[in-house]
Parts: structure tokens; sequence; C-alpha cells
């Protein structure tokens, strides 16, 4: 059994300049169990990196300035280098100029972790309250925390100041996702088979929940335009929800393995979704077809043997900001960077024990966490996108593939605005 196509030279793929790393603390009597980095994430204005460190810690850090710290010192652990708390900090204005490194103890094991940020303009979806607690301005940066107990705990970036303590699901919150419109409506997905919508507008209300899973909900993940989730769970769970409405779309069938990672790409025109099954599959999120396909194990299982354990399991997939390229984290130990339009990595890296990626907000860097609380970063593979490629996530922003289909253009254009060629 192969990582890499027979057909492609493995010596001739580039290796991914590592940028820096952030390490958890070590303790001489340090359980194991609990110390996992199930999340990493950039907030959305590039101001703050976050991690889960392990055993109720989420670890803080500006991210401008730790980049410009790898930058000037090479590959070197800097997490440790203030043990400042959120809590210790003052709340003044000054506070929200300028990011500082903090740390929050969640009060149980973190499994997830989402930024969220205020558009005043979008105002709460329960229009017969006219009156909240909280008020959101648009210069805010919440951070969610989903913990193993079941709670949602959302802070304020800035003070530390626990907000709301959002409390209904009965096991482990997976997954935590922000709508990217700024509404401040937050979706959770977790073991009790449910994912749940919240308005924290209206002081966190429960709005709907989401049921459909035959069994655990690992990850959910918006389009950019807010109108479709796609959550992903055991038994080869694919769903796509309608979120103006609260329904269930369709379901998508292909995978032979739990999907445990999903994410839309920046156009939303494409969907891609990680497995155990050693792949990761690329879709139409509109007509619910699989476009391309990335093999982690080669020659490809069986769908027997992709479905048991393979040792290629795939565990992490993150969509590019330029739309073009995917990276994966897989228990073959490495990370993977691919093309959309090439069926083998164009780069990799050695990783560990991964559990999760994400690329920064500026998209020159990609996080990955691991089993002992650390983070590993990687300058990302630099392409300068193609003006025809440009034109297409232009276009794929605002038009769903049955309008592109529709189009009196060349059969060839349409298949190109499509991703089909």
């Amino acid at each position: 059994m192969a990582s890499f196509p027979p057909a492609v030279n493995e010596k001739l793929i580039g290796r991914s300049r590592a940028v820096g790393e952030l390490l958890a603390p070590v303790s001489p009597f340090d359980k194991k169990c609990g110390r996992e980095n199930w999340t990493v994430a950039f907030a959305p204005d590039g101001s703050y990196f976050a991690w889960s460190q392990g055993h109720r810690i989420v670890k803080l850090v500006p991210w401008s300035q730790y980049l410009n710290n790898f930058s000037a010192h090479g590959v070197k652990n800097f997490a440790n280098a203030s043990q400042s708390r959120l809590s210790k900090q003052s709340s003044d204005g000054d506070q929200k100029t300028k990011p500082r490194e903090h740390s929050i103890d969640c009060g149980d094991i973190v499994w997830s972790l989402a930024f969220g940020s205020s558009v005043p303009e979008k105002q709460s979806r329960c229009v017969n309250i006219e009156w909240h607690r909280f008020k959101f301005g648009q210069d805010q940066l919440l951070l969610a925390t989903g913990l193993s107990n079941g709670r949602i705990k959302i802070w304020d970036v800035y003070t530390g100041k626990l907000l709301l303590n959002l409390m209904d699901h009965t096991e482990v919150v997976r997954d935590l996702t922000f709508a990217p419109d700024g509404s401040l409506i937050l979706v959770s997905a977790s073991r009790d088979k449910t994912l749940r919508v919240w308005d924290l507008k209206d002081d966190g209300n429960m709005m709907k929940v989401l049921r459909g899973h035959p069994n655990w909900v690992y990850s959910c993940a918006f389009s950019p335009d807010s109108s479709i989730l796609c959550s992903v769970g055991a038994s080869k769970a694919v769903l796509l929800w309608d979120m103006d409405k609260y329904s269930l779309i369709r379901k998508l069938e292909g995978h032979h393995h739990d999907a445990v990672a999903c994410e839309f790409s920046p156009d939303g025109a494409l969907l891609a979704t990680a497995s155990y099954d050693t792949r990761i599959c690329v879709w139409d999120p509109y007509i619910g077809v699989i476009l391309m396909e990335f093999g982690h194990l080669f020659p490809a299982p069986s769908p027997i043997f992709a479905g048991g354990a393979n040792d290629r399991w795939v565990r992490a997939v993150s969509f590019s900001h330029d739309g073009l390229h995917i990276a994966s984290v897989a228990d073959d130990k490495l990370v993977r960077f691919w093309r959309i339009d090439e069926n083998y990595p164009v780069q990799v890296a050695p990783l560990s024990n991964g559990l999760c990626c994400a690329f920064s907000t500026e998209g020159s860097v990609l996080a990955a966490g691991t089993q002992d609380g650390s983070v590993y970063f990687w300058a990302t593979p630099k392409h300068v996108s193609s003006l025809q490629h440009l034109c297409r996530m232009a276009i794929r922003r605002v038009m769903p593939t049955s309008q592109v289909e529709a189009l009196p253009i060349p059969p060839a254009m349409v298949a190109f605005l499509s991703y089909r060629s």
C-alpha cells in the first residue's frame, strides 16, 4: 500500500516549508487523555489565532505578531512567552485596539472553537423581542467554545468576559460554526445526533433543532452566503440543510466510512468532505454529485477495507481562500496540499498524530493541531490565480449550477464554470 498514485514520483512532490510551532506545556504527571488539540481557528479579521491546548484551556494569540515572530526567528515556540489570562486584563477601549496573548479556562475539555463577529445591520430573527441583555457592536469579537459536557460558552475575546452559557446538548459538542453574514447565528454539532441553531443576538436563544443524523455528528460548515449548511457524521452521513427553512435539502452518498470534516469553497460552488475511508470527496452541493476524489491510499481500497481500520483515516480538510487548494490531515503522518485540478498532492509536510487544520485568514499559512495539544504551521503553496479562475469564482458566488447550465454559452465554458474540466 502506498500514499501516492503509482504514476506519481514521490520525490518530485514538493515539501512545505515549516513556519513555526506552538507547543503545549507538559507537566510531569500530565495525563495523555484530555491533551488533544481538537480544533484551531483564525479570527475573521485575522487579529487572533486560537486553539484548544488541552485540559480545559483555550489559548489566544495575536496572529500578526506571531507571524512576524515566526518570520524573524524561524521555527520557534512562542506559545509560553506570556501566561497572562484574560480575566486579569482590563476591559477598557485600548484593549480592543491591540490584541494580546490570553488563555481561557473553559471548565471542561474543549472540543470545538469558532470566532464570530457582528454586523449591526443583521438583526435577530426573533422579531417579537425588543429588549436584549447583550447588544453586540461591530467591533466586537466573540469566541464560542464547545465542551465535553455538552455546554457551549460564548466569550468576549477582548475582555475575557463570559457572555453566554448555552445548555441543551446532552453529549460532546463536536463542532461549531458561525454564519458568515455577521448575523451571529451559531450552529453546533454534537454526539447527541443533533445540530442546534442559536441566535446570539437574541441572548443565545436556541431557534431550531436539526434532526436527521443516525449517529454522532462530527462537523458542520456554512456556505459563504449562509444559505446552506453541510453536516457530516458517523455512518457515512453527509447532509445539506436549507438554513432559511431549516429543512433537509438532500443526503450526499459516496463515502464508505464515517465522514468527519467538511468545508465549502470560497465561492460556494464546491464542498469538500473528509472521511475515514481514506478519501476527500469534492462535491457539487447544488446537484449532489462527486466532481473529484483525493485518495490517501493506493491502490484504492475496496469499500469493505475502506470502511474499517485502514491506517489512512483522513482527520481534517480545509479549503484555501484562493479556491484552488485543499489541505488534508491523515493518519499516515502527512499533511497534504492538493490542487483541485490535480489528482495528487502538490506539497506535503510531516505531522504525527494530527487532528485538525485551518488556513489563516490571509491564506499564507496552514495551522494543524495534534494529539498532544500543540500546533504546527506551514507556508501554503504559492500560486497566482488565473484571470479565468477569478472570473469563475466571481460568477459562482452568485449563480448556482442550474443557472450556469442554462447560460447560452459553449458547453466547454459551462463545464469550466461547473468545475468539471
